[in-house]
C-alpha cells in the first residue's frame, strides 16, 4: 500500500486529491496538512512514501518544508512531489535543488496524477526529457561559468560520460542509442552514477552534473 501525505493550505484540493486516492486499491492518504510546518510534524509521525507538497503555504512554505524533509536522514525513503500552479513555475528549479523528486500542475490528468505516484515510489523521477531540458535551460540561464568536474573521482569513465547524458536530458533510450548499449544497460549505469554520488533521483543527478562541471550551459544537446 502506498501512503501519501497531502500538503495544501487550500482544503479543496486536499479534498479533490484524497477522493481519487483513497479510491485507488493500492493508495491511501496518511494525513493531511495546511502549511508547510504541519507537513513537516506529520511526516515524522506517520512515515509516508510520498508527500504531495504544494509550493505556496503559509507558516513554512514547500521549499523549506522539502528542505527539513530530505535534509532529515530518519527520512530518507520519504518522496517529496512539488505541486504548482504553472509547469514553469519560478520556484520549480529550487524545487528540484531542494531535493524534490520532480512536479506536477496542479490541473493534471487524474490517470496522470496516479500515475506519477506510483512511478516516485517506484525510484523514477517525475521529470520527462522535455522538462528536464526546460529544467536545464533554467539553470543554464541562472548558474555562473562551472569549475572543473569535481567530486566525481568515484565514478568510471563510462558512468562520467552517462552523468553528462543525462545532464544534457537525455532519456534511458537515448542514451543507449547515443552509447550503443541495451536500454537496461544504461538505466544500471544511471542507477549506479546516482548511488555512488548520493543522489536521490534523476532530477538531483541532473543538477549535480551542472554543479559539478561535468555539464556546463549551452551543451542543451
Amino acid at each position: 500500500m502506498i501512503r501519501v501525505l497531502l500538503a495544501d493550505d487550500q482544503s479543496l484540493v486536499r479534498a479533490g486529491f484524497r477522493a481519487l486516492l483513497d479510491a485507488q486499491p493500492d493508495i491511501e492518504v496518511a494525513g493531511e496538512a495546511a502549511d508547510g510546518a504541519e507537513a513537516v510534524r506529520l511526516v515524522s509521525e506517520v512515515r509516508p512514501d510520498i508527500v504531495l507538497m504544494d509550493i505556496r503555504m503559509p507558516r513554512l512554505d514547500g521549499l523549506a518544508a522539502t528542505r527539513a524533509i530530505t535534509g532529515d536522514a530518519r527520512l530518507d525513503d520519504v518522496k517529496v512531489v512539488m505541486l504548482t500552479t504553472f509547469e514553469l513555475d519560478e520556484y520549480v528549479f529550487e524545487a528540484i535543488r531542494s531535493g524534490a523528486s520532480g512536479f506536477l500542475v496542479k490541473d493534471t490528468e487524474p490517470d496522470e496524477l496516479l500515475r506519477a505516484v506510483r512511478a516516485v515510489v517506484g525510484g523514477d523521477a517525475l521529470l520527462s526529457p522535455g522538462v528536464t531540458r526546460r529544467l536545464i535551460a533554467e539553470f543554464a540561464a541562472r548558474s555562473k561559468e562551472p569549475v572543473a568536474a569535481t567530486g566525481l573521482g568515484g565514478l568510471t569513465e563510462r558512468e562520467r560520460e552517462v552523468m553528462a547524458l543525462v545532464g544534457i536530458g537525455l532519456s534511458n533510450e537515448e542514451i543507449a542509442r547515443r552509447l550503443v548499449v541495451s536500454p537496461l544497460t544504461a538505466k544500471t549505469h544511471v542507477s549506479r552514477t546516482m548511488v555512488k554520488l548520493g543522489a536521490r533521483d534523476r532530477a538531483q543527478l541532473v543538477v549535480l552534473a551542472y554543479e559539478s562541471g561535468l555539464v556546463r550551459p549551452g551543451w542543451l544537446g
